[in-house]
């Protein structure tokens, strides 16, 4: 049996690429970006991520 945390995010991405698909129309394997395209987009969404972690680090420290 596969372990529920796995199948939870295996679950997420799905939705996600579901989503994406739908509202851009396109996949990851569309030619249109190039590996410096690429590259921007995830130092946008890691930016993103850091700026999510810190709002959670904030909320952990003013609950305890």
């Amino acid at each position: 049996m596969i372990d529920p945390n796995v199948q939870a995010v295996i679950d997420a991405h799905k939705a996600r690429a579901e989503f994406g698909l739908e509202k851009y129309s396109v996949d990851t394997t569309r030619e249109d970006v190039d590996l410096a395209g690429w590259l921007r987009h995830l130092q946008l969404e890691l930016m993103d991520a850091a700026v999510y972690i810190e709002a959670a680090i904030k909320q952990v420290k003013e609950a305890s």
